[in-house]
């Protein structure tokens, strides 16, 4: 078991750093990793709760890199957490499984790596689009939050490509954005789960685990903040959705 832990912090650590490079917190990374690890007998719960805990280490460090770097736009944050945060709270409280749910999220995540694959790159001075509308932005909040508190991720993984195709926001002040995004629904989800009484951390190993994730968070979003340019971040967003997707098929998995 010690050799595992140590093979799993040293994953973690590597998960964090590259979703933390996007401003994402590495929900889906995290569940991939303790799917393939003794950890899978844990139930659904369990899993999501610690992919929270370690969600809300790597989105602060994240949120933090992006917003000294000055990519972080308060209100365009604020119009998708106010619908988010109660709709990842009560997404908290159920309980979802099922294969066709699976393919379903799988099919939307390839897609918009699809797009933004694939969709015309803007000059890094171009200016945004502005900000979407709150008719606009409510319904695309609460949609993530609801997912986020079902499956157990903080929601980034779905709101920066939104925000990057639809030109709302550059791919490093979408990073700043998700970042945030994530440590809220993260929180939110986890004080979801505590109300409805499934609340269950475990001190060990959790705690190895904080402190992998920690490490690989503040390389991973200082390096996305300072040193890589906008298109950098834009294809490490493409290879994260792809490998979250690689996680939904893990999933799928008998």
């Amino acid at each position: 078991m010690a050799a595992e832990t140590l093979f799993l912090c040293l994953a973690l650590f590597v998960i964090a750093a590259l979703y933390a490079s996007v401003g994402h917190g590495g929900a889906s990374g995290y569940l991939a990793l303790l799917s393939l690890s003794t950890f899978a007998s844990m139930n659904s719960s369990w899993l999501k709760q610690h992919a929270w805990v370690l969600n809300l280490v790597v989105a602060s460090l994240a949120f933090y890199h992006y917003q000294k770097a000055g990519f972080h736009r308060p209100k365009l944050s604020l119009m998708f957490i106010a619908a988010s945060l109660p709709a990842a709270l009560y997404g908290g409280t159920l309980k979802v499984d099922g294969v066709v749910y699976d393919t379903l999220l799988s099919a939307a995540l390839l897609f918009a790596a699809y797009r933004l694959a694939t969709s015309k790159q803007p000059e890094e001075s171009s200016q945004p689009n502005p900000l979407p509308s709150l008719q606009t932005s409510i319904p695309i909040g609460a949609s993530i939050g609801v997912i986020s508190g079902m499956i157990g991720v903080g929601g980034g993984i779905f709101l920066s490509p939104i925000l990057v195709l639809k030109r709302w926001a550059t791919p490093k002040a979408a990073a700043a954005t998700a970042a945030l995004f994530i440590w809220a629904n993260s929180a939110a989800g986890l004080l979801g789960a505590h109300l409805s009484g499934q609340l269950s951390l475990s001190l060990d190993p959790l705690a190895s685990f904080v402190i992998a994730v920690a490490c690989g968070g503040y390389i991973g979003s200082k390096f996305g903040a300072e040193k890589a340019p906008q298109t950098t971040v834009r294809w490490l967003l493409i290879f994260v959705l792809v490998l979250a997707t690689a996680k939904r098929g893990i999933d799928l998995l008998p």
